[in-house]
């Protein structure tokens, strides 16, 4: 594990989207799974996981739904209000949790941010990817195994070559302070950040893949939900 034994390693959630592909009323993350609401599902599994110090909750500013779950009220959480992109809600909840640390936020600090929208995260994926994280942070990932078109127009130009591509999964485990100067410089270039690493990438730091299991799945599509329930009703099997 290369986190200092006085380390102390946060988990931040970004869940400030509106959730527009997924089509209806709620947010994604408030949409019902496995008996509860996906945030739910997402959130009892993070802190179920001891070496988690501190969780704090990016929600959007008209966010109705957040404060009405019980979970929402758990002392460990502290909720925040995000931004216009992921990567300023990252940037709010990393100026948060700075600041609601009793001292400033000590150089060896670690923070792993989770995707609310992935519930089937397994905490055995989180473990394994803090014990080979490297220096310069590492992210849960997979192997991309289909054939990979770049197209213009819905018409094939070309097909890429997946010998060395990778979906990027969540959590994604950074040194805090590195983060957030990563993205916040990246926030004043006006740079495309469509993920954490991609910040720190922008700087020249180079974080490790870390294999995850590919049931760890974003629920982005109202498809996602059936296919979520069942890999949470799988992942339950195992455990017995």
């Amino acid at each position: 594990m290369p986190l200092p034994n006085d380390a102390r390693l946060h988990a931040l959630i970004p869940a400030a989207g509106s959730g527009e592909r997924m089509g209806g009323s709620l947010p994604k993350q408030y949409l019902t799974l496995a008996g509860s609401t996906v945030a739910e599902q997402t959130l009892s599994r993070l802190l179920s996981f001891a070496p988690l110090s501190q969780f704090v909750v990016v929600t959007a500013e008209a966010d109705l739904w957040w404060p009405q779950l019980d979970i929402a009220h758990d002392q460990r959480i502290l909720s925040v209000v995000g931004g216009a992109t992921r990567a300023q809600s990252v940037l709010n909840g990393l100026a948060a949790l700075k600041a609601s640390l009793k001292e400033s936020a000590a150089e060896q600090d670690w923070v792993l941010v989770h995707d609310m929208a992935r519930p089937c995260v397994r905490l055995t994926d989180i473990e394994k990817l803090i014990a080979e994280c490297g220096p310069e942070g590492a992210i849960l990932a997979a192997p991309i195994t289909d054939t990979v078109k770049r197209a213009v127009n819905e018409r094939i130009l070309a097909t890429v070559p997946r010998q060395q591509l990778w979906r990027a999964l969540t959590p994604q485990l950074f040194p805090l302070k590195a983060l957030h100067d990563a993205l916040q410089s990246a926030l004043a270039a006006e740079a495309d950040i469509t993920d954490e690493a991609s910040a720190m990438e922008r700087v020249g730091l180079q974080p490790k893949l870390v294999l995850g299991h590919t049931d760890n799945i974003k629920i982005t599509l109202s498809t996602d939900l059936p296919l979520a329930a069942f890999y949470l009703q799988q992942q339950q099997r195992e455990a017995h």
